[in-house]
């Protein structure tokens, strides 16, 4: 089967929450995730919660689970936290999270983030997206270039897609 015709046998909808991970940011100046969730709502995704967690590893895990539990979620999305400092702890949280990752979510963020706006500095990125149970999981780093460039290239293009994998085998 093609990929077109996996594109076609997927939901036209998929049910989001959108975790931002900032020690700083309100619901008012989290741009972020207001530009998530814009995407999704312009791509005809529903989006279920909206959180915005400090950076804390095991704060981060909670609200993953959290969102993983609840029936009505079946994608996570998250922004922040992603860097290189001693404070971004997204990526470890995130992965240790994952039954199954998706290097190649990573892979194709660094390199467009290469070729369109940062450089060799896109090796400092830890992207990241995979698998939990049956929910689909996509990390990005918190700036609002970064996140437009993920959601527009990446996510949005594929977010159904992947929802279709995860669920083609589960007979409900």
């Amino acid at each position: 089967m093609s990929v077109h015709e996996h594109k076609s046998e997927a939901p036209k909808s998929v049910a989001c929450n959108v975790l931002t991970v900032s020690d700083t940011r309100t619901k008012e100046t989290d741009k972020s995730g207001l530009l998530m969730k814009q995407f999704l709502e312009d791509g005809g995704h529903q989006v279920v919660n909206h959180t915005i967690v400090k950076d804390d590893y095991i704060a981060i895990q909670e609200k993953i689970r959290e969102a993983d539990l609840d029936e009505n979620v079946q994608a996570i999305l998250i922004n922040g936290g992603t860097g290189i400092t001693f404070r971004d702890t997204t990526f470890e949280a995130t992965s240790a999270m994952l039954d199954k990752e998706l290097p190649g979510f990573g892979e194709l963020f660094r390199y467009l983030s290469y070729e369109k706006d940062i450089g060799s500095a896109a090796m400092l990125t830890r992207a990241i997206a995979g698998v939990r149970g049956t929910t689909a999981v996509f990390s990005t780093p918190g700036s609002s270039g970064a996140v437009k460039l993920a959601m527009k290239e990446l996510i949005i293009p594929e977010l159904a897609h992947v929802i279709r994998e995860i669920y083609k085998d589960i007979r409900k």
